[in-house]
């Protein structure tokens, strides 16, 4: 699977493209701006971008209208097929957000059972009671995602909706010729629901990638071979920033034991979950991180660790922004890319990543591990990495069988030697293959 060996970048195309939040009905073809970050995101080392919702919605684009046309804030099907082209022409794949679980009060559905009530053929769409009353005065209760009632719920338990919502996602592998869908709340999904996606998506395209996304729980419920490929790794995004801010590596350490360890009782050895420091969702890592210095060094445990390494727009050059300070405040415009000294080392790791069959499917094995320092080894039957970090400000001579005497590092290339221990300066990062 090509997911496996990439690195991902994330946008929100609505902020990304300085979209009003309201939708304002007007036609603009922002969307565009994507083909002008095309060099910095290869510059960068992603070779898959994944798109936060990008069709017609009432606001921030998780509430649907229309799933089938680009919204119209952003610009035409036209525009985004060809944005779509000159991606694949670059060598990076796409995958889009499909929210699947709710639809907006402007989905054609919902407004027609507003205006016909029980007279409407799509009331067994939604979960209505036409005894009640909803938040908008409606003359009738609906059920909304957690208590938002702007996102009305879906009733993937019929037939019409699965079918519609099925046809619209093979109209965007056919039109779009995209590669992959995040399934938005995936852990709110009917189980069938997601058997028939999976299996339709199998029959249009070939390694086409699902990854859903999952807060909490068992990510086997829905990561296997009927269902998702993938899932958002949350347990370890809290574990990446806390390790670093409590100056306690063995946090992050027994996440990954737990999830990819050696024992038997592992829980996801072989799979490979979406790693990330910061999304759409959450505080940027370099807001949330109490030490700037630690930055480069979340990144690399995040692209070192197992999973498939995410990006988020902007936070590559160290943009700010607080989930305090509402949503939008994550989801900036920026008028152009940066490329600076951590963009720099965040493309030194992706290479060192995508070239890597150990860090794309190697296992994970505890080495070396203190409060402040962790080196840990990802090994496949091709290949024989140690990542090394230490988050200290002071140097730490780590005393350790390494298996190998030389060994390469796969960041900068440099050849390090193991005789008397191995030294890492403080506030470093190595990726070691070791040499046979």
């Amino acid at each position: 699977m090509w997911a496996y060996e990439s690195v991902f970048y994330q946008i929100y195309p609505l902020g990304f493209a300085g979209a009003p939040f309201e939708n304002d009905g007007v036609l603009e073809h922002r969307i565009l701006k994507v083909n002008d970050w095309i060099p910095h995101i290869t510059r960068l080392g992603a070779n898959a971008i994944y798109f936060s919702p990008v069709f017609e919605s009432d606001t921030h684009g998780y509430n649907t209208r229309d799933y089938r046309k680009l919204d119209v804030r952003l610009g035409t099907n036209e525009d985004f097929r060809q944005v779509c082209e000159n991606l694949h022409a670059a060598g990076i794949k796409v995958v889009l957000d499909g929210v699947f679980n709710h639809a907006g009060r402007g989905f054609f559905a919902f407004q027609d059972v507003q205006k016909n009530r029980w007279d409407s053929p799509y009331k067994d769409w939604f979960f209505l009671n036409f005894d009640g009353n909803s938040n908008y005065n409606d003359g009738f209760w609906y059920e909304g995602w957690e208590g938002n009632y702007d996102l009305v719920k879906l009733n993937l338990r019929n037939e019409e909706v699965v079918r519609y919502l099925l046809d619209s996602v093979k109209y965007w592998i056919e039109y779009f010729d995209i590669d992959g869908l995040r399934l938005d709340v995936a852990y709110c999904l009917d189980h069938d629901f997601i058997r028939r996606l999976r299996s339709c998506c199998d029959s249009l395209k070939k390694d086409f990638f699902l990854v859903g996304e999952m807060l909490h729980g068992d990510y086997n419920q829905l990561v296997n071979d009927q269902m998702l490929h993938s899932a958002t790794n949350y347990e370890c995004y809290k574990g990446l920033y806390s390790s670093f801010n409590s100056m306690n590596m063995f946090e992050i350490n027994h996440s990954l034991m737990r999830q990819f360890g050696p024992e038997n009782w592992t829980l996801y050895k072989g799979k490979h979950l979406l790693s990330f420091v910061d999304n759409h969702d959450v505080t940027r890592v370099a807001s949330i991180l109490t030490n700037p210095r630690h930055l480069p060094l979340i990144y690399a445990l995040c692209f070192g660790m197992p999973g498939i390494p995410c990006v988020y727009y902007g936070s590559e050059w160290g943009a700010r922004g607080e989930k305090s300070q509402g949503d939008p405040a994550l989801r900036p415009s920026f008028e152009k890319p940066e490329f600076n000294e951590l963009t720099e080392w965040i493309s030194r790791l992706a290479e060192a990543k995508k070239s890597s069959h150990a860090l794309n499917y190697g296992g994970f094995r505890s080495v070396v591990l203190t409060n402040h320092q962790c080196i840990f080894e990802r090994k496949s039957q091709q290949e024989r990495v140690l990542v090394a970090i230490n988050a200290s400000e002071h140097p730490y001579t780590a005393h350790f069988d390494a298996g190998c005497g030389l060994a390469t590092d796969l960041i900068t290339g440099q050849i390090h030697d193991f005789g008397g221990g191995s030294e890492l300066p403080g506030y470093s990062a190595y990726f070691w293959k070791c040499e046979k």
